[in-house]
């Protein structure tokens, strides 16, 4: 360094492709926006030999490189209590204190006034052709910051609590997006929304407290779900049990039918007979009928009117059945006893 011989070309070609090798690396691995392309490598031949050389000053001479089509990434921790990634990955987060301290903690308002903390990433690109998003604004990805940093405190003013936690946590992000895109727009900015992702939580100093109140909305939720398929359950069974006897009773009602139909025209088919000799058409039904009774019977015994029109008096002898005579061995054994 020190040394007042001349540097020779070799040496310093050398020296510049270090440098590009230092500085490639630190933009590859701490650049926030574009970083230069894994295939960039040192050209020697690129460099400028000795001697003066004309170009156009600053900035005409400047090649901006424009990263349409990468994803680019914004964080917001507008809403988010103190910590840094770091102490999240240790385990190592800061207690909460016993109030929440707008000076040192932030947050974000709910539409029935209560208070969360809130935060997301934003991952977004560059529209096409990219110009305003790099020379209308001195910092864009800044102006993107904003913009994400209003849509949350927006969409939480919007909506409340329990949805934001647990109820509707889809449509809060919906309306993280919608609002976003909705002020890019107005900025002119230039950007496309790829995705974005929300996290949202009660205050630690009463988180224990919204724990209970979720609980009770999962227990409140189970046991309506078990009512309706109680309900569902018994309204299928009543409705099955009601179809049964509707049917059951239809076909009561068609055999009813039948049977009177049939009864009606048996009526209407021996009614002439009747009217030619009563008499003698209920002798013949009687006679049917004993026919029916007497099909199984031992012993018949018809009793005939007598023609004086007097009752006949009947007499039945009823003796005991005669004993079975004993035999030998019963006769032995009463003799031993």
């Amino acid at each position: 360094v020190h040394s007042h011989r001349a540097i020779r070309e070799d040496d310093a070609v050398a020296t510049i492709g270090e440098l590009f090798h230092v500085t490639w690396w630190r933009a590859h691995t701490y650049a926030r926006g574009a970083r230069p392309a894994d295939a960039l490598t040192f050209d020697p031949k690129a460099l400028l030999g000795p001697g003066p050389h004309w170009a156009f000053p600053y900035p005409i001479d400047e090649v901006v490189k424009i990263p349409i089509g990468q994803l680019q990434t914004v964080r917001s921790t507008v809403g988010w209590y103190l910590t840094t990634p770091a102490m999240e990955a240790a385990g190592n987060e800061p207690p909460p204190q016993p109030a929440l301290n707008p000076s040192r903690d932030g947050y974000a308002l709910t539409a029935d006034g209560n208070i969360i903390h809130v935060r997301g990433n934003m991952l977004y690109r560059i529209t096409e052709p990219g110009i305003r998003y790099v020379f209308d604004f001195l910092s864009a990805s800044n102006i993107a910051q904003n913009i994400f940093n209003n849509s949350l405190l927006y969409a939480a003013a919007n909506y409340r609590v329990d949805d934001i936690l647990t109820r509707d946590v889809a449509g809060f992000r919906d309306t993280v997006r919608s609002r976003v895109e909705q002020l890019a727009e107005e900025q002119k900015l230039g950007i496309t929304v790829d995705q974005i992702n929300v996290q949202a939580i009660p205050p630690r100093q009463v988180a224990a407290n919204f724990a209970a109140v979720l609980e009770a909305e999962v227990r409140r939720s189970t046991a309506l779900n078990d009512a309706r398929k109680y309900e569902n359950k018994t309204t299928s069974e009543a409705k099955a049990q009601a179809a049964a006897r509707v049917n059951a009773g239809e076909t009561e009602r068609n055999l009813q039918v039948k049977f009177v139909a049939a009864e009606a025209r048996r009526f209407n088919d021996v009614l002439p007979s009747y009217r030619r000799n009563p008499d003698l058409f209920v002798r013949q039904r009687q006679t049917e009928a004993l026919q029916r009774i007497l099909t199984n019977a031992q012993d018949r015994i018809i009793l005939l009117d007598r023609s004086d029109g007097k009752r006949r008096e009947v007499r039945l002898q009823l003796n005991r059945e005669p004993l079975k005579p004993k035999t030998t061995e019963a006769l032995k054994t009463e003799e031993h006893h």
